[in-house]
């Protein structure tokens, strides 16, 4: 039993950091499930286009798991701050969340240009990359939970891209498109749906997030009163 109980005493940090960060995903990935499959059903029984819009060009769905990133950033600085990890500067977070804002910027404009696609995606993701680390070094805390937040939401629409794609179910999810070049299945999902959904949407995720929980932590912190002199 003493045995049991030491070794209990050595893991349970550990554990606790994990399930921590696990508890507090929990519902926000849940209700990211949710919109996504709503997306796709609503997108395969051709509901409303302003809310489901599958067309390769135009407008995007109303009903879009990108709108929850900033929401979700709120929420987990909140929630960290309320457990007392707020960052150890007021403005730390946000000054590195627009940096990486400014990076990622770059990167998207990247993926836009005329370059050639191997140039275009090296540098594109590369510094969508350091734009993510960065904002994610002004407040680890959150930049971690907003990591795990990122796969758990991202990791199903690859799934489902992986499956619309090789059914041709003609939704929004399909990374055949026209004006695509047809690289062969395999090379054109990874290329247009499987990385950018783990890299360059996950470090969206990460950067948009620390930038609205930035904020939070720099009127949190406005909140509280200073330290008193001599103390």
């Amino acid at each position: 039993m003493k045995e049991e109980a030491y070794m209990s005493d050595v893991t349970s940090p550990r554990e606790m950091g994990r399930l921590s960060t696990l508890r507090l995903i929990l519902v926000p990935a849940a209700i990211t499930l949710a919109v996504t499959i709503l997306r796709l059903v609503g997108e395969l029984r051709h509901w409303s286009k302003v809310l489901f819009n599958a067309a390769p060009v135009g407008p995007g769905s109303l009903v879009s798991i990108v709108w929850l990133v900033p929401i979700f950033g709120v929420y987990f600085a909140l929630r960290l701050t309320k457990a007392g990890e707020t960052a150890p500067r007021r403005w730390r977070p946000l000054g590195y969340a627009l940096l990486g804002l400014l990076l990622a910027v770059v990167s998207e404009f990247l993926i836009r240009a005329q370059f050639t696609p191997p140039a275009k995606v090296l540098l594109a993701y590369l510094i969508m990359v350091v734009g993510a680390l960065v904002s994610l070094a002004g407040w680890p805390a959150l930049g971690k939970t907003l990591l795990a937040y990122a796969y758990a939401a991202r990791l199903p629409v690859a799934v489902i891209m992986f499956f619309a794609s090789r059914g041709n179910w003609g939704t929004d999810y399909d990374v055949l498109r026209p004006g695509i070049r047809t690289l062969g299945f395999w090379m054109t999902y990874v290329q247009f749906g499987l990385l950018p959904q783990l890299v360059l949407r996950v470090g969206f995720t990460v950067v948009v997030g620390s930038l609205l929980g930035g904020i939070v932590n720099a009127w949190v912190q406005r909140r509280e009163p200073a330290p008193a002199a001599g103390a």
